[in-house]
């Protein structure tokens, strides 16, 4: 059972920086994407960052290239997100999920697993 557990989330003057964490287990498939979407109170959920797990290939949101990296830690089998610059349009719930597939896709319906998110708030 494939279980996403995110942290790091908090409230942050625009401007400031925070890190996402996502500890992930029972991730026994070899093939696997993983990524952080965001959503928004009246907002569709949207993809953020993507990280192929194999290869570490990644892709951004324009709204956050430069500012955001994804990152890995293959022995911890966790994902990262540091976000720098951060913005009021930024703020949102960040979720963490995974894809049983090596294309890095932006559509959240084709991620086969969610973590409960993590509350990112932005102070102007």
């Amino acid at each position: 059972q494939v279980q996403l557990v995110e942290s790091g989330g908090g409230l942050v003057q625009a401007g400031g920086s925070l890190r996402l964490s996502c500890a992930a287990s029972g991730l026994t498939f070899s093939s696997y994407v993983m990524g952080w979407f965001r959503q928004a109170p009246g907002k569709e959920r949207e993809c953020v960052a993507l990280i192929r797990w194999s290869g570490g290939s990644t892709l951004y949101a324009d709204s956050v290239k430069g500012r955001f990296t994804i990152s890995r830690d293959n022995a911890k089998s966790a994902v990262y997100l540091q976000m720098n610059s951060l913005k009021p349009d930024d703020a949102a719930m960040y979720y963490c999920a995974v894809r049983r597939s090596i294309f890095l896709d932006t559509t959240p319906a084709r991620y086969d697993f969610w973590g409960q998110g993590t509350q990112v708030t932005v102070s102007s």
